[in-house]
């Protein structure tokens, strides 16, 4: 049987002509770019009933954050083709001027719609800074070292998890709840003074094709209504309702025209190269699973707390820590180790055994389970998922072309995205099943049969150690190819 991939072989890694600093500069200001995006989802959910009351028409609240996820999660691949066309420098600098406009018009906003219309507007620039912080990351080191970077990104997520809803609280509260989105103009324009100098220096191989402007439109659309469903399905509408079911309808019949166009398409959107290869495929897989066990995961588990062990919505909230320490500690020891080790893909295997593991545990002892014993069980769970996140995108990116590097990374990271709004859904259909309300705007869940919940809960961290199974299997799946090194330099 014939496993070579249907790509040509990734060519030597080159380092860029820039000094440590201005590497040190160049990747300081892409975390504080991803820091702003990463922060924006976060950040609003403690101040919406503040919002709510002072401009209105509540029951749009959830749209607020609907709407920067439908644009952040459908434009990420775009950046990456739009990158490798035009370059890293202006296309992050765009980003950033993007994702700041739409704060101003947020901040600004006097009615519900405006304020919605500007978070779509911040989507549109946030989908740019996820993609690009590690596509360019790859162009500055071989991808044996970019691991090691992988704990910076974790620990901007977890600085975004733990700072966000504290700062929405503190704004909306003690302030005034547009402090929240103008706070981004101030970071934003110190991203762009830190990186924007040193990034002239970095120079990438530049594909000279016309802009796939009909599968952009089609792969916003398909995202669009996938994410819509998704969103609305056991919330909004029933999952077997006409509205939800005509998405998803729509969303497959949308992105099997894309898949038709992408075959016929002089210059694809997303090459077919691409979508070919099997260890990106398997690498977004493994990707797309991990992604949803742990969002699933950060939703559920401070319900479960309430429920269970009695915490107040903000200790409950605070408890993720050992979650979210969990993960920087697993994705600082992989990228560490991926200097160092031939056979990574062993590591993220590990990782993946041992969240299905704590998962598993947790399901059968959630019942009984003390707030030590559940912090302890988490902190395994999220060591294990960080081990698997460097390696997935590290794994899809030295796979291709470096030319190819950007629009890899773009749908690596949409992949990621998707995931973690699946998550959502499949745990909070089986939830909602079981008469378990999804945590709204920072209000406590109030549940009225306690044995009924306890078998939900154990059912929802069952089927996240089924998510973590199908990562094992993804991986089990991928082909190793050995990573590039400075020593492989053409």
């Amino acid at each position: 049987m014939n496993d070579q991939p249907h790509f040509e072989p990734t060519q030597g890694f080159r380092p860029p002509p820039i000094t440590d600093r201005e590497m040190t500069a160049i990747v300081g200001g892409v975390m504080l770019a991803m820091l702003l995006a990463a922060l924006d989802q976060t950040i609003v959910a403690p101040a919406m009933p503040t919002i709510g009351a002072h401009l209105g028409h509540a029951h749009y609240l959830p749209w607020i954050v609907t709407a920067y996820l439908l644009t952040s999660t459908a434009t990420a691949p775009l950046y990456g083709r739009i990158s490798d066309m035009y370059g890293r420098r202006p296309t992050i600098a765009g980003a950033v001027i993007v994702f700041v406009l739409g704060s101003v018009i947020c901040a600004l906003a006097q009615n519900m719609f405006v304020l919605i219309a500007g978070r779509a507007v911040q989507g549109l620039g946030g989908g740019g800074l996820f993609a690009l912080t590690q596509t360019i990351i790859g162009d500055l080191v071989p991808p044996r070292e970019r691991g090691r970077f992988a704990a910076w990104i974790s620990g901007t997520w977890a600085v975004a998890s733990v700072a966000g809803p504290l700062l929405g609280g503190y704004f909306a509260d003690h302030l005034h709840w547009s402090l929240i989105f103008w706070i981004n103009v101030p970071l934003g324009a110190l991203a762009l003074l830190i990186m924007n100098r040193p990034l002239r220096k970095l120079q990438v191989e530049r594909q000279a094709h016309r802009f796939d402007v009909v599968g952009a439109f089609l792969l916003i659309l398909a995202t669009a209504a996938l994410l819509l469903a998704l969103n609305w399905g056991g919330a909004t509408y029933p999952w077997l309702s006409a509205p939800v079911l005509l998405l998803f309808v729509a969303s497959g019949l949308i992105a099997a025209l894309l898949g038709f166009h992408l075959t016929r398409a002089k210059a694809p959107l997303i090459s077919i190269e691409i979508l070919r290869n099997p260890i990106v495929r398997a690498a977004t897989a493994a990707m797309f699973m991990a992604q949803a066990g742990n969002v699933g995961l950060t939703v559920f588990l401070p319900i479960y707390l309430q429920h269970g062990l009695g915490l107040s919505v903000s200790a409950s909230g605070t408890a993720l820590l050992g979650l979210l320490l969990g993960t920087v500690a697993g994705a600082w020891m992989s990228g560490r180790l991926l200097l160092r080790v031939v056979r990574y893909k062993l590591m993220a295997l590990a990782g993946a055994a041992i969240s299905f593991g704590g998962l598993c545990v947790l399901a059968f002892t959630a019942a009984g389970a003390s707030l030590l014993w559940v912090e302890i069980l988490t902190v395994f769970i999220g060591y294990g998922m960080g081990l698997t996140f460097p390696i997935a995108i590290v794994a899809a990116q030295n796979a291709v072309k470096r030319a190819e590097l950007g629009a890899t990374t773009g749908v690596v990271t949409f992949l990621r995205s998707l995931g973690g709004a699946f998550g959502v859904a499949v745990l909070g259909a089986i939830a909602l099943g079981y008469g378990i309300p999804m945590a709204r705007e920072g209000a406590a869940v109030e549940i009225a049969d306690a044995a009924v919940a306890d078998n939900a809960f154990a059912i929802v961290f069952a089927t996240s150690a089924g998510m973590m199974a199908l990562v094992f299997l993804g991986f089990a799946l991928m082909r190793q190819k050995p990573l590039q090194g400075r020593e492989d330099e053409n």
